[in-house]
């Protein structure tokens, strides 16, 4: 069964204006990520933009290119403009790399992917990786996800979940004697990576926003409060960190410039 990766790529980036044109070993950051969605099973791999300068870069390099709305709100918007566009079939797989991942292994966007035809359940399926220490548990910029035992998430959060009364009972161990994070629980960061159906992708944009989205700032959430089943599973590799400020670029460039080890 076919799926196709959709990389959306703004130019307006807050903290980095035209980050998928960053020059990165010769080549502009997005056609990194392009060539790695292509080392993936996905039939097709799909560039998305609102803006002509990356999508006359996009051209440059070969990758076919879909131009959509600059007023969409998010990446999830973007996608399924995409899908109804090219007119997917509704239980098509469409996986969502961001257009700032330059490393990221071809195998976990196939995880995913093949996730969502192993789970026809599933609506959304995603990735995660499990925690070891409290100060990464109890960081509100890490996203923590909590599922059962056939991977179904029950509930994504900035807060530590689960949270383990009796050892935190007076708050973050942070500040107290026990630092350590109980046994026999496992704790795990979501990683952004989505493989969607094309059906939920239409759904997805016609629900408003929900209560628990809005608190928690976490999209999301709103597939949850509404019924829709996602899917997590432990990565089958440790993604590298992505773009997000000019100290990571040059973080990717040093990288870069050792052939992969700095």
């Amino acid at each position: 069964m076919s799926f196709t990766v959709v990389i959306p790529a703004r130019y307006a980036s807050t903290r980095l204006p035209g980050k998928p044109l960053a020059d990165l070993a010769g080549k502009p950051m997005v056609q990194h990520v392009y060539e790695r969605a292509c080392a993936s099973r996905a039939e097709r791999v799909v560039i998305a933009t609102d803006d002509e300068r990356i999508r006359s870069a996009c051209a440059g390099f070969g990758a076919e290119v879909v131009m959509t709305s600059p007023d969409h709100a998010s990446g999830t918007d973007r996608l399924e403009e995409v899908a109804r566009t090219l007119g997917f079939d509704p239980e098509h797989r469409v996986v969502n790399v961001q257009g700032d991942e330059p490393l990221i292994p071809a195998g976990l966007i196939n995880q995913v992917a093949d996730n969502l035809e192993r789970y026809p359940e599933a609506a959304i399926a995603t990735l995660c990786e499990r925690l070891h220490d409290p100060e990464t548990v109890f960081n509100p910029n890490v996203v923590k996800v909590v599922f059962d035992h056939q991977g179904m998430a029950h509930y994504f959060s900035r807060a530590p979940i689960p949270w383990a009364r009796d050892r935190w009972q007076e708050g973050s161990p942070l500040s107290g004697k026990d630092a350590s994070l109980p046994d026999g629980v496992g704790f795990f960061r979501h990683i952004g990576i989505y493989g969607y159906r094309a059906s939920v992708l239409g759904e997805f944009v016609a629900w408003p926003p929900a209560p628990t989205e809005k608190v928690e700032s976490l999209e999301q959430l709103r597939a949850l409060y509404n019924g829709a089943r996602i899917h997590v599973d432990v990565a089958v590799e440790k993604p590298p960190a992505g773009v997000d400020t000019e100290a990571d670029l040059e973080r990717l460039r040093q990288w870069f410039s050792t052939g992969g080890r700095a």
